[in-house]
């Protein structure tokens, strides 16, 4: 259905990210950015989204000069503060304390680098409502090690299912690629087509 003729690279290590690119059928590799990303200040969470997005996928486009690198970053935004993916047990548990019965916003920039420089970067933003949750089902969450890679310490992906009560937005946004928004942006700048029968 989509052909391309962008040699594309995927600028992240993760699974879930890789799961969503593969639905568009289209062949790339992935290859991961080695930068620091606490380097990074900014004065608005969209902002900052946008320059860790950035920051990994030029990276990744010095290694991959040829090619159109593809590369995102995904943050949990509560009352306009970041959650980080939770560092211990504690931090876990704290904020699942304070996302629960609430709603937060989960913001995910992916940046395309195309091999003559030219960058485009943009924001997908979806609402998560939480249900309230009990101390039992936040510790037997935690106790399951599912958040600790995970901004914001739950995953919607995986069993941190249980903790949604419904969601705004692109679902796959959550998980970390807004594959719709990526795809017409995509097909804006000419990097894949629709294949002729």
């Amino acid at each position: 259905m989509l052909q391309t003729n962008h040699k594309l690279v995927l600028a992240s290590a993760s699974p879930r990210r890789k799961e969503l690119l593969d639905m568009l059928a289209l062949p790339f590799t992935v290859i991961t950015s080695d930068v620091e990303e606490t380097s990074i200040q900014a004065t608005t969470m969209q902002t900052y989204v946008k320059e860790v997005a950035l920051l990994k996928t030029r990276d990744v486009a010095k290694k991959a000069a040829t090619a159109t690198v593809i590369g995102a970053d995904t943050i949990v935004v509560d009352n306009h503060e970041l959650l980080h993916k939770p560092k211990s047990r504690e931090e876990a548990i704290a904020h699942l304390l304070r996302l629960s019965g609430n709603k937060h916003v989960v913001m995910t920039a992916v940046a395309i680098i195309q091999p003559d420089g030219k960058e485009t970067v943009f924001v997908e933003e979806t609402i998560v409502v939480f249900h309230q949750l009990s101390q039992k089902l936040i510790e037997a969450y935690v106790d399951s090690g599912d958040p600790f890679d995970k901004a914001g310490g739950y995953g919607i992906q995986t069993i941190g299912t249980l903790l949604v009560k419904r969601i705004e937005g692109d679902y796959n946004n959550v998980v970390g690629l807004p594959l719709a928004a990526l795809f017409s942006q995509l097909v804006e700048l000419e990097i894949i087509q629709f294949a002729k029968e």
